[in-house]
């Protein structure tokens, strides 16, 4: 009977931290969507990191930061955070979508073929 209490205890106690970290991770979002809509990047990242600490399993921060990461130009924090979202939801269409727009934007771009003197000539 002490055995069952001391596991039904220790089993509301983690119920009752997850459940304490979910309104916590979504204040964290919360607040880094309204930064990240003010400009304020930095305060967006340290708000998703927040979020992070309190739900390491949020597809959502891990998303929102590589977002952030790759306006600010940090291209290896981004890329690490888009490939995080992406195992923890790999099939959300937004998170594909904005890692292959993030992948096509570190491809080299090609240069412009050069125009002939002669079209350069025309009126």
């Amino acid at each position: 009977m002490k055995n069952q209490l001391v596991i039904l205890t220790a089993a509301a106690g983690l119920l009752m931290s997850s459940a304490c970290s979910v309104p916590k991770t979504l204040d964290q979002m919360k607040v880094g969507l309204w930064a990240s809509r003010q400009n304020l990047w930095d305060e967006a990242i340290f708000r998703w990191r927040r979020a992070l600490e309190f739900n390491p399993g949020s597809a959502a921060a891990h998303n929102n930061l590589a977002v952030a990461y790759e306006l600010k130009g940090r291209w290896a924090d981004a890329r690490k955070e888009y490939e995080a979202a992406l195992v923890l939801d790999p099939k959300n269409p937004d998170i594909k979508s904005n890692f292959e727009q993030f992948q096509k934007n570190l491809e080299p771009k090609k240069p412009e073929p050069k125009k002939k003197e002669a079209d350069e000539k025309r009126p």
